[in-house]
């Protein structure tokens, strides 16, 4: 027998830019979008201020004035790395790991006492922090589904301290008539509606719903939410890939911009970024994809495209992704347009060590990787672009606005913490 846990970080981007720097606690946080444009992430604090996810800076830059608040610019390289890292101190308690999203994880725990389930909980909770600085609060159930509901629970219950236990628990209809029904996994806003209006108002009423009734309205999708409800799984735990499916490097640009020059130079950064990626991971691309489209929240002529290419043999270089990375720009682009972002996307994703020799060019592409490696470390010990393919300027109005981004902390060497 075994349960389905849930880890999630709370208040994840405001979190890690408290883990280094403990004068923001206590202080109302938000995290904005690129360019600094939104707010995509807030503290508890700036929730008690009313500030909503989506409101533009400049609409609240007096609220956080008058309440000693501060705005960051989001930092998605430094995030992202975070994630890992917390997410890879659950190892520790158990290899049956699914990384659901950048601070959630799913994990598969072996049942052996309710007891020690709860210390484990709290465990997870105290090493996280003690080695990322990442508040987290964790909930263990027979589903996911259910999990998710003790994820509401401890968030929310002061006696819960981050950790709530569901599994065969005799308090689960109380916990349950405590949700919502459209904080329920999987409910959504049109169906949270309709529920609502059938009388329908907390996940203990879709529980003891009529199931024929529900997958008659919201389809097998209902009907496996109540299966969950009940403690019957339904949602199949999925363990992370050893293999990523995908790598995509895109950025919104800091202006918008209609010069082809821009353009490849914002595609050419872009190519070699994901190619980093690649070789960090020790992976071959078989297939590229470069995409572009204009603003479609401003009242200015429309367009967006994307063109596919194949990468044969499969290859991990800079020097050979990005002649295919231009192609595709150039197959896309249209003058008159004012584009506003792009990204470079691969796909067919191999490991580099499972890959088959190649039958022509193979002495050229040994040289390749040399080089890239050489690459990598010079800029992985001096900073990032120190070396780079110099075809085009690593500047212009297509760089994203980044004016409050905090450090760098755990991926450049030039910005870690010092003591004074």
């Amino acid at each position: 027998m075994s349960v389905i846990g849930l880890i999630d970080a709370n208040n994840f981007y405001a979190s890690i830019e408290r883990a280094f720097a403990p004068e923001l606690d206590r202080r109302a946080l938000v995290v904005l979008s690129n360019n600094d444009g939104c707010v995509v992430a807030r503290s508890p604090e700036a929730r008690e201020l009313k500030i909503p996810i989506g409101v533009p800076l400049f609409q609240i830059r007096h609220l956080l004035d008058r309440h000693n608040g501060v705005a960051l610019s989001s930092h998605y390289t430094l995030y992202d790395d975070m994630s890992w890292r917390f997410q890879s101190c659950l190892e520790d308690f158990t290899p049956d790991i699914e990384h659901y999203s950048i601070d959630e994880v799913f994990v598969k725990m072996p049942l052996s006492s309710l007891r020690s389930l709860s210390e484990t909980g709290h465990e997870m909770r105290r090493q996280v922090r003690a080695l990322t600085g990442v508040p987290v609060s964790v909930g263990f159930a027979e589903t996911k589904t259910l999990a998710k509901i003790a994820i509401e629970i401890a968030k929310k219950s002061t006696r819960a301290n981050g950790m709530v236990n569901l599994t065969g628990s005799p308090y689960r209809d109380e916990a349950l008539s405590r949700v919502a029904v459209e904080n329920v996994w999987g409910c959504g806003r049109m169906y949270s509606a309709l529920l609502e209006r059938n009388g329908i108002k907390t996940a203990l009423d879709l529980r003891n719903a009529d199931e024929e009734w529900i997958r008659k309205r919201m389809t097998v999708v209902g009907a496996r939410i109540v299966q969950e409800l009940r403690g019957i799984q339904c949602i199949p735990f999925e363990p992370t890939p050893k293999v990523k499916q995908q790598l995509c490097v895109s950025r919104s640009f800091g202006s918008a911009t209609e010069s082809l020059h821009d353009l490849r130079a914002a595609v050419a950064f872009f190519t070699s970024r994901v190619a980093e990626k690649l070789r960090e991971h020790r992976l071959l691309a078989g297939e590229l994809s470069v995409f572009v489209h204009t603003d479609r929240f401003k009242d200015v002529p429309q367009y967006a495209n994307s063109a596919r290419l194949s990468v044969a043999p499969k290859s991990d270089s800079t020097l050979e992704l990005l002649p295919l990375a231009l192609k595709g720009l150039d197959a896309v682009h249209r003058e008159g347009f004012q584009i506003r972002k792009a990204g470079v996307i691969l796909n067919d994703l191999e490991l580099a060590d499972c890959a088959p020799r190649r039958l022509w060019d193979a002495a050229l592409y040994e040289l390749h990787k040399r080089l890239m490696g050489v690459v990598d470390a010079l800029n992985i010990k001096f900073g990032k672009d120190t070396v780079r393919c110099g075809l085009f300027p690593n500047s212009g109005a297509w760089r994203t606005r980044f004016e409050r981004r905090s450090p760098a902390y755990t991926t450049d060497w030039r910005q870690l913490m010092t003591a004074h």
